[in-house]
Order: C-alpha cells, then sequence, then structure tokens
C-alpha cells in the first residue's frame, strides 16, 4: 500500500481577512496562482463565483510531459473566513485533501495550507513521489507564496 504525504505552507500577507478571503475564496484566481507550466484550466461552466459547501469545480492540469488530465475537486467545508476544504473526487491522486485556513494576525493575515495526497500504483505512486511529485508539489506552493507576496506587498 502506498503512503499518505503532507504538505504545510504557512504565509503572512500585509492585507486584511477580508481582502485574503475575497481573493482566494474565489474561482477565478486559481490560474493566477498556478505556474504556467502545468497548463491549468477551469473547464467547469457552472461552478459559481464564490466557495460553497458542495461546489464543484473541474480543470485540466498537465503535470507530467504537458499530457492533459481530467481533475474534479469538491468544496466540502467551508467556514467564512476561516477555512475551506477542497477535496478531489477524481483525477492524478489516489487521494487529495487541502484545507486553506485564515488567521487574523497583527499587520495582516496569516495563510496555513495543509493538503495530505495520496497517489496510485502503489510502490510506484511511492517512487514517483520521492522522483517528482513532491518536489512539483512544493514548487507550486513556492509559486503562489510568490506570485501572492507580489500581488499583496
Amino acid at each position: 500500500m502506498s503512503k499518505v504525504y503532507s504538505i504545510k505552507t504557512i504565509q503572512k500577507l500585509p492585507i486584511s481577512l477580508d481582502a485574503a478571503w475575497d481573493f482566494f475564496s474565489s474561482p477565478a484566481n486559481l490560474k493566477e496562482i498556478t505556474p504556467d507550466n502545468l497548463g491549468f484550466n477551469i473547464i467547469s461552466k457552472h461552478h459559481g463565483d464564490k466557495m460553497y459547501p458542495g461546489q464543484i469545480i473541474e480543470y485540466t492540469v498537465k503535470p507530467v510531459l504537458g499530457i492533459p488530465l481530467y481533475w474534479m475537486t469538491e468544496i466540502t467545508h467551508v467556514e467564512d473566513k476561516k477555512y475551506f476544504v477542497d477535496e478531489q473526487r477524481y483525477g492524478p491522486y489516489s487521494m487529495w485533501h487541502h484545507q486553506h485556513h485564515f488567521k487574523a494576525v497583527e499587520g495582516g493575515v496569516e495563510m496555513t495550507d495543509i493538503v495530505h495526497y495520496k497517489l496510485p500504483y502503489w510502490f510506484l505512486g511511492d517512487i514517483a513521489n520521492t522522483l517528482f511529485v513532491k518536489n512539483q508539489l512544493k514548487n507550486i506552493f513556492d509559486f503562489r507564496c510568490k506570485i501572492v507576496a507580489e500581488r499583496f506587498g
């Protein structure tokens, strides 16, 4: 059986909790904070403008050799201006659970992302994680931190 892996990132931004929530709870902003080389594209037509429990968002993404993959996530939990959770329903992972937490702190807002994921194909998935998936996810979150810092200061 392959392992469940996790990643945690924390970023502080000099903006209000309202501004952070408005930006990150809008599916329209996902493409902006995802590296271009992943070919990320939202394809769902009825996902709404703001996050809500039960919301389905469909994407295509090209994580390996430019081959497009279908990915569907569901927003399973939302507590306004505190956190939301997206979980994969169909896509490249055996399991994907991504928590987005927001907390007002002195001078701005602290955002914490916690991702638990599992790859398919038993030990081959573990090998793929070691060879490139873990680093690719780290690079995605590093990119996100950089873009958000540039946008919000």
